[in-house]
């Protein structure tokens, strides 16, 4: 179990860095205001729900510890980065402050990962 545990973790990793690195590509162009939020961050935000989702699952069967209030608040900041990216994923520019929004949530997702102990 151990195996697939780590695995999934692996698979959440990259969800981030997809998300996270479709947010950075187009930092330039939030600079110009035509930054757009590409396919990536979607895909990313999408197999970071379901990766995450799995790895609650993984460690309630195996009894280990979750805290989850601190997956609550991951859960929801997801939630709301995932409905921004979704919804307007097709628009040929975004708002520099909502472009800003998910880029901020998806930093501060990461951190309450790394630092909530």
């Amino acid at each position: 179990m151990d195996v697939l545990i780590h695995l999934f973790v692996g698979l959440h990793i990259i969800g981030i860095a997809a998300l996270l690195g479709g947010f950075l590509t187009q930092m330039k162009a939030m600079g110009r205001g035509t930054a757009r939020f590409v396919p990536a961050m979607l895909h990313g935000a999408l197999t970071m729900l379901v990766t995450g989702v799995v790895l609650v699952g993984l460690n309630q069967a195996e009894d280990f510890h979750v805290n989850n209030i601190k997956i609550g608040v991951k859960l929801a900041l997801l939630i709301v980065i995932l409905g921004l990216v979704y919804v307007k994923r097709d628009d040929e520019k975004v708002d520099k402050s909502l472009f800003g929004l998910v880029g901020l949530l998806t930093m501060t997702n990461v951190f309450i990962a790394v630092l909530w102990t």
